[in-house]
């Protein structure tokens, strides 16, 4: 039995500076939702309210993750890839739509974006090969080509749904992990060359909107109020915080609405307004604080299976971080990454609570011997 596994030592290695730190930022979101629906001339959306309960619904499975042997989990890593997997199937067969996309299962409170738990799947998937394909020296191209085509094949389904910047996320800690994992030279040459070559072949894969989004970061002010308006209105918002911010409740871009998703993608935007530059930095400060800890994790793993776990989930928080807030500030591509903890969603929460658990059951058994 999987629950058998549990050992009660791992409570007196308990990562408490870890869960201080992931839940500081949790409570930074609620209060920064709650002010994107509040209106002076009064009612209030429940947005802060469903997201609450996705923090307490998330901190449940993340304890539930942290209590599992990570060992014990990953023997289960392949099942419950083909178990996602499935999902990104059904949800092109029978999932709901909105905004023209078809991401989700299920409906209203109920719905859930598979794609989403793929991100933490796909690092528990990759350490389980890595671990039991074990190389003296870097990986070779052909050594990479049944871990490419695990990342790839959800890659696709969710593409096709479409959700550029999810597809793209899975890459990026495929990447991430096999560079940590190493790479050899002449294959990595190999693959930066034939990425520059195929990659204006991509431009004709995107939908036209990718497309517009592509174009309007390179430059927003040829639509100011079509597809620059988001990119354009974020900038207004982050610029007019100043240094101090225009105080909690009292952005003018968010309070009159002129900031477009604002709980979600643009959250960093609100944030930033009303706290201006040194609560940005501040921030910025307590997740560079979560990414270290997660390294330190990494570092200080008793086993390479630890260590690949630990450095993947921090390089999935790192990127989502780095690209989000990047998104914002008008120096990449809008491309629908939510930033960590941060941002509203369900099935966001639930994936980076899981992957906050596999932190901390990697650090808390690095004091616990192997039986």
């Amino acid at each position: 039995m999987i629950f058998l596994k549990f050992d009660r030592r791992i409570f007196s290695h308990f990562d408490w500076v870890l869960l201080v730190f992931v839940l500081a930022v949790c409570a930074m979101g609620i209060l920064n939702i709650y002010s994107t629906g509040f209106s002076a001339a009064g009612g209030q959306t429940s947005f802060y309210l469903k997201q609450l309960q996705w923090v307490v619904l998330g901190f449940i499975l993340m304890m539930a993750v942290f209590f599992l042997d990570y060992h014990v989990i990953v023997q289960y890593a392949y099942a419950i890839y083909g178990f996602i997997l499935m999902l990104l199937v059904l949800v092109l067969v029978i999932g709901s739509s909105s905004h023209g996309a078809q991401r989700w299962l299920g409906a209203g409170a109920f719905a859930v974006q598979p794609s989403e738990f793929m991100k933490a799947v796909i690092i528990i998937t990759l350490a389980r090969y890595f671990d039991n394909h074990k190389s003296n020296e870097s990986y070779s191209l052909k050594e990479l080509l049944v871990p490419f085509m695990m990342v790839m094949t959800p890659f696709l389904l969710i593409l096709k749904q479409p959700d550029l910047g999810t597809a793209l996320m899975l890459i990026v800690i495929f990447v991430s992990i096999i560079a940590f994992m190493g790479v050899n030279r002449k294959s990595l040459i190999f693959v930066v060359v034939s990425g520059l070559i195929l990659a204006p072949g991509g431009w004709f894969l995107l939908k036209d909107y990718q497309r517009e989004r592509l174009i309007t970061f390179l430059n927003p002010e040829r639509d100011p109020l079509g597809s620059g308006y988001h990119i354009i209105q974020s900038k207004i918002a982050i610029g007019s915080g100043e240094i101090f911010g225009k105080g909690f409740l009292s952005g003018s871009q968010t309070q009159l609405k002129f900031l477009p998703e604002q709980q979600t993608d643009f959250v960093f935007s609100v944030f930033a307004e009303e706290w201006g530059f040194i609560g940005s930095m501040f921030l910025i400060a307590v997740f560079m604080v979560i990414i270290l800890w997660g390294l330190k994790i990494a570092l200080q793993a008793k086993d390479s299976l630890g260590t690949i776990i630990a450095f993947g989930v921090t390089a999935f928080i790192s990127w989502e971080v780095f690209i989000n807030i990047g998104m914002v500030l008008g120096i990449l591509p809008v491309v629908g990454i939510p930033l960590p903890f941060f941002s509203y969603g369900g099935s966001a929460m639930l994936t980076l609570m899981a992957a906050v658990g596999l932190l901390m059951n990697v650090s808390a058994r690095r004091f616990i011997l192997q039986k």
